[in-house]
């Protein structure tokens, strides 16, 4: 499974902005939902490697959060609340968002596979950041005029940019221009990499338990 541990950057000089971090990420199929643990930071346990890429982003276009991905067992069955839960993909979450603080100038993510688990974990986990990095970049970089055209663009549907102008009344050029711009596409081709690169981690995770 996996456990995101999502913390607010410089919270001890701005308001407390989990609440409304909280009600974003509520929508999301999890495990275990989001929540505070302590502090102005919340956790949740996801079994969907799609979800923890949507709940990565959406959190890192906000800005100000530093995300952890950690991979790897989490004791079974699973209480009511992610506060009561433990397993090594805790401990690897804790690690990640402890990591992801220090990234500098690039996005704060960062996915750490629990350490035991051997090397093909950590090469999947550190894979699955890359790729995760890259995009952050391309979320983190967009302006809200052009968010403002993307979020009515469908990355799955053939003529979405068109219905997108119809629906904002503006020109199809100016949509196409903020698609091309924002690496909207582009986006949306890797995510499934990243994907696909988290549940590896996670199958090489668990595999010296089975």
């Amino acid at each position: 499974m996996f456990v995101l541990t999502i913390d607010q950057k410089d919270s001890r000089n701005s308001s407390d902005r989990v609440p409304g971090l909280l009600e974003l990420l509520s929508s999301q199929e999890l495990e275990l939902p989001f929540e505070r643990t302590v502090g102005d930071e919340v956790q949740a346990v996801a079994s969907s490697p799609d979800a923890v890429v949507n709940a990565a982003l959406l959190a890192l276009r906000q800005g100000g959060w530093s995300v952890g991905i950690g991979v790897g067992s989490v004791g079974l069955p699973l209480p009511a609340s992610s506060r009561e839960a433990g397993g090594e993909a805790f401990i690897a979450a804790r690690a990640a968002v402890e990591r992801a603080k220090k990234t500098g100038d690039r996005p704060p993510i960062a996915v750490a596979a629990d350490p035991n688990a051997g090397p093909e974990a950590a090469e999947a986990a550190a894979h699955a950041e890359a790729v995760l990095v890259l995009i952050a970049a391309l979320v983190c970089r967009r302006s809200e005029a052009e968010w403002r055209i993307l979020e009515h663009v469908d990355p799955h549907k053939w003529g979405a940019q068109s219905a997108a102008a119809r629906m904002l009344g503006v020109s199809s050029q100016a949509v196409s221009s903020a698609v091309q711009r924002s690496g909207w596409q582009e986006e949306w081709a890797a995510r499934p990499a990243a994907a696909v690169l988290l549940e590896r981690a996670d199958r090489a995770a668990v595999a010296p338990s089975r």
